[in-house]
């Protein structure tokens, strides 16, 4: 999506787009998913930071306060709500409520020594896109998003949310990691990563969504024997012959 940074665009996004659309039959398969950069560089070292609790002309709704221009956790939202408003609307994406969109959460790119405003900020990413109808999943290894969120309070949006878990070193590593704890409470893994050369591979942990079998087809009563016809009279029986 990114190129790399939350706030700027792949260049080849719109070529990929279009070659993905083409490689599946989007009545069988879902549109393709979408791997988003994130950080939170703070005021010093960001090109753009917020200032209140506007963006494009709205005001955002704020669960940490009032977003005054400093690097709290507030400014934090309001900024992950931004780089989400924009990876929407104006990186090109076409349909973008009906996709899923992976957030990358990694110490590559810059954070905030507070693992509550690092939270706040990857909180604010997930409001927007929940807001438009998207669903919304984590990619990272256990480490790297310890470090940067700390423990996740209960009351998060980003509890619940599918796992994608990187750092796998072999195809069997990667599947023993579906057995692995997700990265936020009430989550699920639904993909992990191997690196093998170099390259990656990820791997489904989810059975993936089939067409269910046809009802069986409801089977005919046997045929009854019909009912005697009074007119006719009775028929003798045979005698039985033993041998």
């Amino acid at each position: 999506m990114n190129g790399g940074r939350p706030n700027t665009t792949n260049p080849c996004l719109a070529m990929q787009l279009t070659w993905a659309a083409s490689t599946s039959d989007p009545a069988k398969e879902p549109p393709v998913a979408l791997y988003v950069n994130t950080a939170n560089p703070g005021s010093a070292a960001a090109s753009w930071w917020p200032t209140s609790n506007a963006y494009q002309g709205a005001n955002v709704s704020n669960p940490y306060g009032k977003c005054d221009g400093t690097d709290t956790a507030a400014c934090a939202y309001i900024y992950g709500y931004a780089m989400a408003y924009d990876d929407v609307n104006v990186r090109g994406v076409t349909d973008a409520k009906h996709r899923m969109w992976w957030l990358d959460v990694e110490t590559g790119n810059s954070w905030s020594p507070d693992p509550a405003a690092n939270t706040a900020d990857l909180e604010g990413m997930t409001t927007y896109l929940q807001s438009i109808g998207a669903e919304v999943g984590i990619y990272s290894t256990m480490y790297q998003f310890g470090e940067i969120t700390g423990t996740v309070d209960p009351g998060s949006n980003l509890n619940k949310l599918k796992s994608w878990i990187a750092g796998a070193t072999s195809k069997a590593s990667a599947r023993a990691y579906c057995s692995s704890s997700p990265l936020t409470s009430g989550g699920t893994v639904a993909l992990t990563q191997f690196t093998a050369g170099p390259f990656d591979y990820d791997y489904p942990c989810l059975p993936l969504p089939s067409t269910p079998p046809a009802p069986p087809k409801p089977r005919n009563p046997p045929d009854l024997p019909k009912p005697p016809d009074p007119a006719d009279p009775p028929r003798a029986l045979s005698p039985m012959r033993f041998y």
